[in-house]
């Protein structure tokens, strides 16, 4: 007799329990995440590449210059690994990866941690077509005595012509890691002030449209534009105490480095004064387009209410003679129906050139 195969267990029938092991994360290199990294002595880049580790060894080892390490939406492994090296904190590790954060200024240890928020200008062919006018993103600094490391999230903070910039000019360069941090906070200031020239034009036009006479603006449009400064406002208005904090407290900043800080206040000040200026002017657009819109209501009722009126003529009169009594008045007049007519045509001809008279038509 031929034998059987052998029958499947009852468990190799029933599906399996076992989830499929979720493969781990793949670290991703440190050195993905870097867009440049250079060694500054006395002002001067020194030549060759380095890795983040290897930089802050040379520098430690000469006992001069400093290390300026750019990185891009560093992942929370590598920004543990510049951690390591640099001896940051892991709060500022955790505010750099995950962003979203208010512009401030924190000190921990020998490291100063500053946050601050760029903006981009979106261009568009018409503010009252548009779906976004600003566009922000975020540099986080951390300065140490001899390194200092920029962070950015937001594909329109690039900080290469800064680094350019600085590199033309050594003597400002030999001033340390916080010449650095003057010059990416002037940056961003300088693109506030863009910013700001470019919707106080739209604001103008939208000011024109809202007033022009025989044109109507919805008012989802001023909200938008108000929702783009309000946005705008989050990001200017926060910086003034950090850049106050550096001005004036006990940071670690040379004295002049303080003064040229002081300019990038003064200009700060100024944007924040017309951001403000940016929503007391829409607020008012907006009272302006309700008010516009309230009055129009009104004309609208004037209108329904003067037609009413000259349908209620002839409506009164065929509810009275729509009756069926038999002793009525007039029912038998060979000329009534016409009199009646002619007599309500009278009334309603005449209503409608009162009306007229008043504008209510």
């Amino acid at each position: 007799m031929p034998s059987m195969p052998p029958r499947p267990s009852l468990s190799s029938l029933r599906p399996s329990n076992r989830v499929a092991q979720i493969s781990p994360r793949i670290a991703v290199p440190t050195a993905r995440a870097i867009v440049d990294c250079g060694i500054y002595v006395d002002g001067v880049r020194l030549p060759g590449k380095y890795t983040h580790s290897a930089a802050i060894e040379e520098v430690r080892r000469r006992g001069e210059g400093f290390v300026w390490l750019g990185l891009h939406a560093p992942d929370e492994g590598q920004m543990n690994g510049v951690a390591e090296s640099y001896g940051l904190h892991e709060l500022m590790v955790e505010d750099a990866v995950h962003a979203h954060q208010r512009p401030k200024l924190e000190r921990y240890d020998d490291v100063t941690f500053l946050v601050l928020r760029t903006v981009s200008y979106v261009e568009h062919e018409s503010v009252t077509t548009a779906n976004e006018i600003v566009e922000s993103g975020e540099i986080m600094l951390f300065l140490g005595n001899d390194f200092v490391i920029t962070v950015r999230h937001g594909e329109h903070s690039g900080l290469s012509g800064v680094r350019r910039q600085l590199e033309q000019n050594p003597e400002r360069l030999s001033l340390g890691p916080s010449a650095v941090l003057h010059a990416v906070a002037d940056h961003v200031v300088d693109e506030y002030l863009t910013v700001t020239s470019s919707i106080e034009r739209d604001v103008d036009a939208m000011e024109e449209e809202v007033f022009s006479p025989h044109h109507r603006v919805p008012i989802e449009n001023i909200y938008m534009l108000k929702r783009e400064v309000v946005e705008l406002r989050r990001s200017v208005t926060p910086l003034s105490t950090p850049l106050t904090q550096l001005v004036h407290a006990d940071a670690p900043i040379p004295k002049a480095v303080r003064r040229y800080l002081r300019d990038v206040q003064d200009h700060h000040t100024t944007v924040a004064e017309r951001v403000a200026e940016f929503d007391e002017v829409l607020s008012s657009l907006v009272d302006a387009a309700l008010a516009r819109v309230t009055m129009q209501q009104n004309m609208d009722m004037r209108k329904i209410s003067a037609w009413v009126a000259i349908a209620a003529v002839p409506t009164m009169v065929a509810g009275i003679y729509g009756m069926n009594f038999d002793n009525m008045p007039e029912l038998h007049w060979t000329y009534g129906y016409y009199y009646v007519v002619g007599g309500v045509a009278t009334v309603c001809t005449g209503l409608f050139a009162t009306f007229r008279r008043n504008n209510w038509l």
